[in-house]
């Protein structure tokens, strides 16, 4: 029997290529049982708030990665085949019925209504072995990271990867002033975020708002537990009152536009959800200095699987409370997850700054993405049935070049006459999308990922020109 000593855990970039939904990260208020395994219950009510928006984190120590990259094998789970629909009417239609599935034929059903970003897919695969990672079986084994951190369960070695890619991207002040706050999913730091700028002796729970659009989970996320510390309250834009807390997501989920917030109160405050403001999406136009800023592995490098992303906090004492949050929810967040992606961040960064290294995240992406714009805007012209939003281009400080906005997602309008459901019209021709209607405004506007695989993508182009 070999030694303890001997034993690997491997995990490698193929190790990730399944087909099961990112769901939310924990819940707040769930029971704490035993090992903390979720239970059957608790996780049909995770996969019934599944969003494909990705994961946001927290500052804190390790002890480091051990990375034997020729050592390291090449891992690929089983991978189920995706269940079969017919299209017999919309409401027979899961929505996650072919999530994260590569269609099957020409007549296959679409689904578009997640941000499941295997676009990036083909990316890693050519990274080949520089983006695995080898951990030893007794590495990672305690609870605490760096007890003498504020974010005692934050790795130091991700918490040094975050600063130097917001340093190398130029989209983010990472100053040693900023906590950085790690979590599981963005809904976790949703919440904890919620949870820290709620007043605990108010007389009425906080008023939660965005501006329409709004990204669809704000409201969900926020009522779900029915706290008696916030509430939804709707659009930031027609709120009236002094104490309120402002999602402001910029780029914008689901439209793209750039946004700032709306309200401005020394009773208010403001959380920056900043999970695509990455080169490949929008201009770099300046560094984001914001109290709160959200960021999301899901969207900056496609590791939707991985669950984790991170809060760059300016307040020691809401970042306290955002620790502590997630100390009671789950203890923590995983250190082989945050040791993984501060590798992948490291070869992301490696790749922009070392000299003669051709596999450039941000250049693929951006090429990727304006190339299915222009298809995309080619392929709505042709219709004659839709519309989409226009972007002024901008100075990107990141690459020194004027560039355009290329949005993750494309927020479609429907201008065919006698149409006012559009959801429900694309559904018709086998397209799954998300209706206007989640966002907070009229049916006839959806909401249509762009971030799925090349043959999903194609498929959709050459469905849309079919439409009339």
């Amino acid at each position: 029997m070999p030694k303890a000593s001997k034993r690997r855990t491997r995990w490698s970039q193929a190790s990730v290529e399944g087909r099961a939904p990112a769901f939310p990260g924990p819940i707040w208020g769930l029971t704490i049982l035993g090992s903390l395994s979720l239970n059957l219950v608790t996780i049909a009510l995770l996969a019934s708030l599944y969003e494909g928006h990705g994961l946001l984190g927290c500052e804190a120590g390790s002890s480091g990665f051990v990375a034997e990259p020729e050592k390291a094998v090449l891992i690929a789970p089983p991978q189920s085949s995706a269940e079969e629909v017919e299209m017999v009417s919309a409401e027979e239609i899961s929505v996650s019925s072919t999530a994260g599935s590569r269609p099957t034929s020409k007549d296959a059903i679409i689904n578009l209504d997640h941000g499941d970003p295997t676009v990036y897919e083909a990316f890693w695969k050519r990274i080949g072995e520089r983006g695995d990672i080898v951990f030893p079986g007794w590495q990672s084994m305690s609870y605490f990271s760096d007890p003498s951190n504020l974010c005692w369960f934050l790795e130091p070695e991700f918490a040094h990867q975050v600063r130097r890619l917001h340093s190398l991207v130029g989209n983010a002040v990472v100053d040693d002033g900023r906590f950085i706050i790690v979590g599981t999913g963005s809904t976790q730091l949703f919440q904890a975020a919620l949870y820290a700028l709620s007043p605990p002796d108010a007389a009425e729970p906080m008023n939660v708002v965005s501006a329409i659009p709004y990204y669809s989970s704000y409201p969900t996320v926020t009522d779900y537990l029915r706290s008696g510390l916030y509430r939804w309250a709707g659009d930031a834009s027609t709120f009236e009152g002094d104490a309120y807390i402002e999602f402001v997501c910029s780029p914008n989920n689901p439209d793209g536009s750039i946004r700032e917030a709306v309200l401005s109160s020394k009773n208010g405050k403001t959380i920056h959800d900043l999970a695509y403001y990455w080169p490949q999406y929008t201009p770099i136009t300046g560094a984001a200095d914001h109290d709160i800023m959200l960021f999301t592995v899901s969207k900056s490098t496609g590791h939707a699987g991985a669950r984790l992303g991170w809060a760059l906090v300016k307040d020691k004492d809401v970042a306290k409370r955002m620790t502590k949050f997630i100390e009671l929810n789950t203890i923590g967040v995983s250190k082989d997850s945050q040791l993984r992606v501060a590798k992948i961040l490291k070869v992301v960064s490696d790749g922009h700054e070392l000299p003669g290294n051709k596999h450039r995240l941000f250049e693929y992406g951006r090429r990727l993405m304006s190339v299915r714009w222009r298809k995309l805007r080619a392929a709505v012209k042709a219709s004659g049935i839709f519309s989409l939003p226009e972007f002024q281009s901008s100075l990107c400080r990141f690459t020194g070049e004027e560039t355009e906005t290329y949005p993750a997602f494309a927020w479609l309008k429907c201008e065919k006459e006698g149409v006012e459901d559009c959801e429900s019209f694309l559904r018709n021709h086998k397209l799954l999308t998300r209706s206007g209607r989640h966002f907070g405004v009229e049916a006839k506007y959806v909401r249509i990922s762009l971030l799925d695989r090349d043959e999903t993508f194609d498929l959709f182009i050459q469905r849309l020109l079919s439409l009339r």
